[in-house]
């Protein structure tokens, strides 16, 4: 019997879109990804996002979906603890945990190989609010005129873990000296202004959010004003995509191309979703 056929529909002008007709769980099988994961790799690389409805994957299907793509990651303070094997990540909004993602970033660039793929699955969604907003950072890139592109190709950033996260990753585990041990395993690492997708060949601005601090090249009063120029772009409604999550969605984007935020007007309702990323490569911009 012929395998049914994916309906991949835009959800935006510049980036996302739904699937349908598929269970996540047919993608997977023993020997590795089935012919189905490479439609859905090629619309990934396509949209930037995509959304599943109701696919209510466990943990391990999750990561088996991830291990599609490449090596799920391990999160870099549980390697600190000794840990080997990937694990989902589960974050709870509720009245005793406010959100914290509710600003654009894209994940972990503080380390030499940030995550490519990121996974999220809606566990517990509130009545009203919660939604998650991606923006294309390829568009922002290729919004700009060439003379300002031009100026930021091959520039670097610094981008450090300390003191902002590790102070907080200190903070909510509890864990005397936990933030001098994070900073001490990963030192500053100096990434690409703008990256070069090594798939698609596009180019996007790379931005590490609160962890991406000076530029080479560059002074901090000259930095300051472009960067805020830059990821005010971000907020144009013409590059995002917004999900209205249901309990089972699955989302699924390519950390390079993009940033997102959760949006935090459910607060102090409780919301629920569980990620796990997959290892990428060293970012790089390729003249």
């Amino acid at each position: 019997m012929a395998e049914p056929t994916m309906q991949i529909d835009k959800v935006g002008g510049v980036i996302g879109a739904t699937v349908e007709g598929i269970d996540l769980r047919d993608v997977v099988d023993p020997a590795g990804a089935s012919s189905r994961f490479a439609e859905i790799e090629h619309a990934l690389y396509e949209h930037g996002v995509l959304f599943f409805r109701e696919q209510h994957l466990s943990d391990d299907e999750q990561i088996a979906l991830a291990r599609c793509f490449g090596e799920p990651s391990i999160y870099p303070i549980s390697k600190i603890h000794g840990a080997t094997d990937p694990v989902c990540s589960t974050i709870v909004d509720g009245p005793d945990s406010p959100p914290t993602t509710d600003g654009w970033h894209t994940d972990v660039t503080w380390i030499e190989r940030p995550p490519q793929i990121a996974i999220l699955c809606g566990i517990e969604i509130p009545p009203y609010g919660g939604d998650t907003v991606w923006a294309s950072t390829a568009d922002v890139y290729a919004s700009l005129s060439p003379t300002l592109r031009t100026l930021l190709d091959g520039l670097e950033a610094e981008h450090s873990c300390w003191p902002g996260f590790c102070e907080t990753a200190e903070e909510k585990s509890g864990i005397d000296g936990l933030g001098a041990m994070i900073r001490d395993a990963y030192p500053p690492v100096m990434h690409p202004l703008v990256r070069t997708h090594p798939v698609t060949g596009q180019r996007a601005y790379y931005d590490g959010a609160s962890t991406m601090g000076d530029v080479d090249g560059l002074t901090p009063a000259e930095w300051q004003p472009l960067r805020a120029l830059l990821q005010s772009m971000f907020d144009e409604p013409k590059r995002q995509v917004r999900w209205s999550w249901r309990e089972g969605d699955v989302a699924i984007w390519d950390e390079r191309l993009t940033v997102h935020r959760g949006v935090s007007d459910h607060f102090p309702l409780r919301r629920v979703v569980r990620r796990i990323t997959v290892d990428g490569e060293r970012p790089v911009f390729q003249a």
